[in-house]
């Protein structure tokens, strides 16, 4: 069994104001991310599926021009590979992103 304590995992901070704690698993990688009220992060795409999971807080996501306010526990937005998209955090969020395949950048 492969156990990962999230507590103990390094955060880093990859764009101003996006904190995360990476896991990886053969296949995939998961960013458990903190993000400050008011931080945005620009548009930008990469090659990885990316599944958006909105925790807590309120968080606006663009994903090819389309944009919605996502509610936490109840919206989950697919990103297909190479779509540009952006976000922005209206309060302070958490996130769960995955990626498929593995996020080598992000190791």
């Amino acid at each position: 069994m492969n156990v990962f304590e999230l507590e103990k995992v390094q955060e880093r901070e990859l764009a101003p104001g996006f904190f995360a704690r990476m896991v990886h698993s053969g296949n995939m990688t998961f960013a458990y991310w903190r993000i400050l009220e008011g931080s945005g992060l620009p548009a930008h795409s990469h090659p990885h599926e990316q599944v958006v999971n909105l925790l807590e807080g309120t968080f606006e996501l663009t994903v090819a021009g389309e944009s919605r306010v996502l509610v936490p526990g109840n919206d989950v937005v697919v990103v297909p590979p190479n779509a540009p998209h952006s976000g922005r955090a209206l309060t302070l969020c958490r996130i769960l992103d995955v990626f498929y395949p593995v996020r080598e950048d992000y190791r």
